[in-house]
């Protein structure tokens, strides 16, 4: 298995366009790793997770084309994480040749909200109608929490604790003998969710997970870096991170994290990576 991260950044991305703070101010001076557009991954060329607003520009910067995406799991509705329009874009009455047909998977609430949003604003059909399937060369499943599900490999969806009401979800992934588990946007993990990984005696080579927030800062509707720390420890000890699994932080907000390099010096002393866009991650 390969992960690709196309983005790493919170909701209003790193830099932040219109911020002088002092991150964001250093973040343009480096380039490079500090620069980064909003989350969004890559599993094996053909499963996305999160349709957000920023993987065209990250599929042109990487070189990674979308091309083989046949599988998209969401993860909740929010601007920042899904871009509608790329359903329309990347669909025959555009133009688009040899995609493939996307299925499209995702929990009630975010559907709901998808579809209402993409009738008003976006087409003059439903997102979940017969119609959307044809014109938009698209298959839409919806799911549960703590249900495991095949897409085209094993996968389970975890519910967020995130946006109630949203239906947020987190997953893992399994392919070819290894684990990943996608862990954002949330604040403390559900117990739910440990209890989940202790009955089906999950093990993951590669957690990846929500930092919105600083070393400095307390978590709230999303992780801060202290919570990283603890979400690890507990990994760890539990057995759900094995020996030489490897964790990493993405969902990165400029106003509490430091530029790429700090951060990386930070997480290094406590027992975790930071991603940023770009990064490829065979397992």
């Amino acid at each position: 298995m390969t992960i690709t991260f196309l983005g790493t950044a919170a909701a209003n991305a790193f830099p932040e366009a219109f911020c002088k703070c002092r991150n964001c101010a250093q973040a343009r001076i480096l380039g490079g790793p500090s620069l980064r557009k909003r989350s969004a991954a890559l599993i094996n060329n053909d499963l996305l997770i999160d349709l957000g607003p920023d993987i065209m520009s990250a599929s042109h910067m990487h070189g990674c084309s979308l091309d083989e995406v046949r599988y998209c799991l969401q993860t909740h509705p929010h601007a920042d994480h899904l871009d509608l329009s790329h359903l329309l874009s990347r669909s025959p009455a555009y133009g688009v040749v040899g995609a493939h047909v996307l299925d499209f998977y995702a929990s009630r609430e975010t559907l709901e909200r998808a579809a209402e949003t993409f009738e008003r604003d976006l087409a003059g059909y439903g997102l979940l109608s017969p119609e959307a399937e044809k014109y938009l060369n698209i298959k839409i499943h919806q799911i549960q929490p703590l249900e495991s599900f095949t897409v085209g490999t094993y996968s389970m969806a975890f519910p967020a604790n995130h946006a109630p009401g949203m239906g947020a979800m987190l997953y893992a992934i399994e392919a070819a003998g290894c684990a990943v588990f996608y862990g954002t946007d949330t604040a403390t993990l559900f117990e739910q969710t440990w209890q989940t990984f202790r009955q089906h005696k999950m093990r993951f080579d590669v957690v990846i997970l929500d930092h919105t927030y600083g070393p400095k800062q307390l978590g709230t509707d999303h992780l801060s870096a202290r919570q990283v720390i603890e979400h690890a420890n507990r990994m760890r000890a539990e057995g759900v991170l094995g020996p030489h699994a490897r964790l990493f932080a993405t969902h990165i907000a400029h106003e509490g994290n430091p530029t790429h390099p700090d951060l990386v010096a930070f997480a290094k002393e406590h027992g975790y990576e930071v991603a940023y866009d770009g990064l490829v991650v065979p397992i």
